[in-house]
């Protein structure tokens, strides 16, 4: 059932704007748009309503699926701020849902996802704690914002012949099969043994460890003094790893070097890091003709992201906001 769920979790993300002040009251305000109240238990709502798909799409790293989990904090206040500016642009619009679009939606995700069997549909929606009425007006709220998204954001002119090899130009690592690196590592925890080695000390350890290699000290001494991952006996030394199986953020650091480099302190979960970039191999990439459809649809979604965005934003120029 989890396309089922990942449906209903975008639905609750489209919670009601429309609470009274009544309500508010008892709620506590978030945010005043237009006049309108977003209280502070919808904006918990709306982070609740991720949290689930979140944690099940990242059940073998916790770690990541917290970042992720504060990211959806921080920004759940702007995101319903949005949709209550889409929702009332559409209304003052004149615009209008026929019923039968909202019924023909829930019965596709019905036959799609419950092979037809309605009543499984509601058990299921009774599980998660909503009502079918429910669900049906946070689908009609999704389809609206949906709708204006797209006649803002669908005329977008197909990119030139430039633009595309510009872009394959400058993204091809995107493409690329089989980039491989040979790095060193000096890994510094941020917890130790030592009661006084906090994370800020231990930060303060791993950038003085970087100035000395910077100065000209050995990396590999450095590595065997200080490092400990299961490389610090080897002097901090890798075998080759292709770069799709390393974790982003380590990847993209060592790419960055030219060969002999040193990287930032790299500020991991649970370590600070400094990589030394012993050698890279670039793979192969595709032709651009083989791609070029792909870039095409990539330009025009970016094209129309930003063109959404500016949508958005002159509905908040001339809108009265008010977070509390």
């Amino acid at each position: 059932m989890f396309p089922f769920r990942f449906l209903l979790v975008s639905a609750l993300c489209a919670l009601s704007l429309g609470t009274a002040f009544s309500q508010s009251s008892r709620n506590g305000i978030a945010a005043v748009v237009n006049g309108k109240v977003i209280t502070r238990t919808e904006v918990a709502d709306a982070v609740a309503a991720q949290r689930q798909m979140i944690l099940m799409q990242n059940r073998d790293n916790p770690m990541r699926a917290q970042a992720e989990l504060a990211q959806v904090e921080s920004q759940a206040l702007d995101q319903l701020i949005e949709r209550e500016l889409i929702l009332a642009d559409f209304k003052t619009s004149g615009g209008t849902i026929k019923p039968q679009y909202v019924d023909d939606d829930i019965n596709t995700l019905i036959r799609e996802q419950f092979k037809g069997d309605r009543e499984a549909f509601v058990v299921e929606l009774a599980k998660s704690g909503m009502t079918l009425k429910k669900f049906r007006e946070l689908r009609e709220k999704m389809i609206i914002v949906q709708i204006m998204r797209a006649k803002h954001g669908g005329n977008q002119a197909p990119p030139t012949p430039k633009q595309v090899e510009d872009y394959y130009r400058t993204h091809q690592e995107v493409w690329r099969d089989k980039d491989m690196l040979k790095i060193s590592t000096i890994t510094i925890p941020k917890y130790s043994s030592d009661p006084s080695a906090t994370p800020a000390k231990q930060k303060e350890l791993a950038e003085e460890v970087r100035s000395k290699i910077i100065a000209g000290a050995d990396f590999a001494s450095m590595a065997k003094s200080y490092s400990q991952d299961s490389r610090a006996e080897n002097g901090g030394e890798w075998d080759w790893m292709e770069r799709k199986l390393m974790k982003p953020n380590m990847a993209d650091a060592a790419f960055a070097l030219k060969d002999g480099g040193v990287s930032k302190v790299i500020e991991d979960e649970a370590a600070f890091i400094i990589i030394y970039l012993d050698a890279k191999k670039l793979g192969s990439a595709p032709s651009l003709d083989k791609v070029r459809d792909e870039i095409e649809k990539k330009l025009r979604s970016e094209g129309a992201r930003g063109d959404v965005e500016k949508y958005v934003e002159s509905l908040k120029r001339k809108a009265v906001i008010r977070k509390l």
